[in-house]
């Protein structure tokens, strides 16, 4: 579990690549993106009347595989025919694990993927819904090439909760929350 530990550090330094198509230079980690899915889902699970802790859960380990093959941009991914799926990439990760904790890393990785649950789909809307609001806030901060990135992921919600809340997003200040 002590080398998992380490590799899961990786997801620190590991930077989400498609920011620097705009220009950003230094976007957030994987680490920093997951953190905030987690928590969307866990508020989006609780509206929709999904598990909020079971969608927090899947949400931390949405992209825990990039730590074996970084963070790859969607334009790079139709030359990625033989990329492996995220559970292979995810069993190799966990293969020196105890049972009982490879096997829970396994499950929710599995499940986020073939969303078929509810707490699945509220942890998916989180991801597209994180990736749209710091979209707004690099908006915010002079990146205009970012409105793709709004577009696309307003575009990718399913659940009633998550498209409300990017609604919201999209005409509130990212930092409204100061004036309370």
């Amino acid at each position: 579990m002590a080398a998992f530990a380490f590799e899961l550090g990786v997801l620190k330094r590991v930077r989400r690549a498609g920011w620097w198509h705009v220009g950003v230079r230094d976007p957030e980690s994987v680490a920093e993106h997951t953190m905030r899915v987690a928590q969307l889902a866990a508020l989006i699970a609780a509206q929709e009347g999904a598990d909020p802790a079971r969608s927090a859960y899947l949400a931390l380990w949405h992209d825990s595989q990039e730590t074996r093959i970084g963070d790859i941009p969607h334009s790079a991914r139709p030359y990625m025919s033989s990329r492996p799926s995220n559970e292979a990439i995810t069993k190799d990760q966990v293969a020196a694990l105890p049972e009982e904790s490879a096997a829970t890393v396994q499950d929710a990785v599995a499940e986020y993927e073939a969303q078929v649950s509810a707490s699945a789909r509220c942890a998916r809307d989180a991801d597209k819904l994180e990736c749209l609001i710091q979209a707004i806030e690099y908006l915010a901060s002079g990146y205009r090439g970012a409105q793709g990135w709004i577009d696309s992921s307003r575009k990718a919600l399913t659940t009633v909760t998550a498209q409300r809340i990017a609604d919201a997003a999209l005409t509130t200040s990212p930092l409204a929350w100061r004036g309370r």
